[in-house]
């Protein structure tokens, strides 16, 4: 028989027993105050992540979307993107886009920004791109890190400045050289009317021939100095100030006038055909004239760049649908390629060579028209040409 069990020695054993379960409810309030803890950490990451407005996905080596944040949802509520391709989502393609920021970050391991345009929701929108390569995974796959942010209204912030500030700059211009061109002009004008006064009392003169020569010259001279007038009227309602109140204006005359400041412009083209159909007894427009005008111009200059080569330009007014007052300009020009066409409202696209253009032409239309009520619109076939609609609500002109 073995030594019999002591005492002392179950004792022993309940003593380690006891110390074994104090150290186990230790080590279970130590996790629960690690899980406290992490929970709180996570937390503070979920409401930095929740906090970030930019557009956040992750993507692997192939380009294929990882994980997402929230603001995905908000952008493409409709689609669950882990696991297709970037260039699927975004871009509607089939291969890696061209010059993609996030194969140039994963090539130089470095953080590159780019800009891009996409649509979304039905419109395109301008994105700032951002692309961070992250740490190599245990697998060996790269992964990289790409912020989107939308900056389509400070683009569009930015060119209706960029225009206000240039048609401000311009309207000073114009107003101090009309002003400059009246001083002189009322002279030659006053004195004309003297020679005019003076040869009237010369019936009698022997020279019927001479006198006859000078009654036709002060007759140019103040026609002519009449048709200087119209030009410096013209070029002061240009500069009239861009947040003028808005009044019944006649479409009508607002092209007329804009024809004869561009009447210059045309002489040079003369490889170009204008043509006008302006509908008579046209309702009114409320608005702001040189707001109109500029309207205008940007689409006659843009149609002038498309028929360089020789073409023909169609300028048409009309009344709508419910008392609307619709405004045509129509080119058989270079036209516009199809992918193009639903970009060229945005902020600083354009289709021009570089120097030629900075874009912000056809934005500040669309803006106009947007300030005045109405719609712009645009339909082109590639080498065939372009047609653009401007639609604006009329008042009755009794």
């Amino acid at each position: 028989m073995g030594p019999s069990t002591t005492l002392h020695d179950l004792i022993g054993i309940e003593h380690c027993k006891q110390g074994f379960y104090q150290e186990l409810q230790q080590k279970v309030e130590l996790l629960k105050t690690s899980n406290l803890e992490l929970e709180k950490r996570r937390q503070e990451m979920q409401a930095v992540l929740d906090g970030i407005t930019d557009l956040m996905v992750v993507l692997s080596e192939d380009m294929r979307i990882l994980t997402i944040n929230h603001v995905f949802k908000d952008w493409f509520a409709d689609e669950d993107p882990v696991g297709r391709y970037c260039y699927e989502v975004f871009r509607n393609n089939l291969s890696i886009c061209e010059n993609c920021p996030a194969i140039r970050s994963l090539d130089r391991d470095e953080i590159v920004k780019d800009l891009a345009i996409y649509k979304v929701n039905g419109r395109y929108r301008q994105f700032e791109i951002i692309a961070s390569p992250l740490k190599t995974e245990p697998t060996g796959e790269r992964q990289v890190l790409l912020f989107k942010r939308d900056v389509t209204l400070d683009k569009e912030f930015q060119a209706q400045f960029y225009q206000a500030e240039k048609m401000a700059t311009v309207g000073t211009l114009a107003a101090g050289v009309a002003h400059e061109i009246n001083n002189p002009l009322t002279a030659i004008s006053g004195f004309a009317e003297g020679l005019k006064r003076r040869i009237s009392r010369l019936e009698d003169h022997p020279d019927k021939e001479l006198l006859a020569d000078f009654s036709e010259y002060t007759e140019i001279i103040l026609k002519e100095c009449g048709r200087c007038r119209d030009i410096v009227q013209t070029l002061l309602s240009f500069s009239r100030p861009v947040a003028a109140s808005q009044r019944p204006v006649d479409l009508n005359r607002c092209i007329r006038d804009t024809l004869f400041i561009l009447k210059h412009h045309f002489k040079g083209q003369q490889q170009i055909t204008l043509k006008t159909d302006l509908e008579e007894q046209l309702p009114h427009i409320i608005g702001d004239e040189s707001q109109l005008k500029q309207v205008i111009i940007n689409l006659l200059t843009n149609a002038v760049d498309a028929t360089r080569g020789g073409g023909t330009i169609v300028v048409q007014t009309c009344s709508g649908d419910r008392g609307s007052v619709v405004l045509v300009v129509e080119d058989n020009g270079d036209g516009i390629a199809p992918e193009m066409v639903d970009k060229l409202f945005e902020p600083f696209f354009t289709t021009k060579p570089v120097g030629q253009g900075v874009g912000i032409g056809l934005s500040t239309c669309y803006s106009i028209v947007k300030n005045h009520r109405g719609e712009i619109s645009v339909e082109s076939t590639l080498g065939e040409g372009t047609s653009f609609l401007v639609t604006l609500p009329g008042v009755s002109n009794d």
